[in-house]
């Protein structure tokens, strides 16, 4: 943990649980969820808005496990940005993700490098993807010459993802960090040096639906 992880805005307070804010809670479909809330912070804070908590959520649920883009150069993605905006949350989440898709420990440390690392000398589209990130977050838009390059390896529903999934976990990647969220309390935290606190390998994790336990998987152990 860092000096940032702190409250700004806590979990939502269980006498303050409506049934509006439980469906926020719920809505990834842990079980027990609406009487005891999620295992994950991130629900249990939006929860305090539930208009937004839940369109919130519709929109991010798009982009964790209906984008159309290939799970690697999303995963890729979304490491470059949890590096760059230092977003303790993001990175430690997405290691797991990452490695259930192939890209291995190395590579996700090379991430942190970005498209320069030697490491991607052999995989053209991995070095495109993370120099778009780039591109896109420091000059708010992309050249001609990048969307054309993308576009010889992605269709147009893929183009349209592969922009509003940078725009969607930096804008998250913000919020978590200026409201300072900190890691379930259950989880061994992932280091940018790829090593949990007590010092384990970090392994493969799943996204929601994707095995019953998914939620109780989240801290590597």
């Amino acid at each position: 943990m860092t000096e940032r992880t702190m409250w700004r805005i806590p979990m939502l307070p269980r006498e303050e649980w409506t049934d509006e804010a439980r469906e926020v809670m719920a809505f990834w479909g842990e079980p027990n969820a609406w009487e005891e809330g999620s295992k994950t912070n991130i629900q249990n804070v939006v929860a305090n808005h539930p208009k937004f908590g839940m369109a919130f959520s519709v929109w991010g649920k798009h982009f964790l496990t209906s984008n159309t883009l290939p799970m690697r150069q999303y995963e890729l993605i979304i490491l470059r940005i949890g590096w760059k905006l230092q977003s303790q949350y993001e990175w430690h989440n997405h290691v797991g993700y990452a490695l259930q898709y192939g890209i291995t420990l190395k590579e996700i440390e090379a991430c942190k490098t970005g498209a320069g690392d030697p490491i991607w000398d052999d995989k053209p589209l991995d070095r495109l993807t993370l120099a778009a990130v780039d591109e896109l977050m420091t000059t708010n838009d992309l050249s001609d010459d990048t969307w054309n390059a993308l576009a010889q390896h992605f269709d147009k529903r893929q183009m349209m993802d592969f922009v509003f999934v940078i725009g969607h976990y930096v804008m998250l990647g913000w919020g978590l960090n200026a409201m300072r969220m900190p890691l379930e309390a259950h989880t061994d935290p992932i280091g940018w040096d790829l090593k949990t606190a007590s010092d384990k390998t970090p392994g493969v994790t799943f996204k929601p639906g994707e095995v019953d336990d998914w939620a109780d998987k989240r801290g590597y152990s």
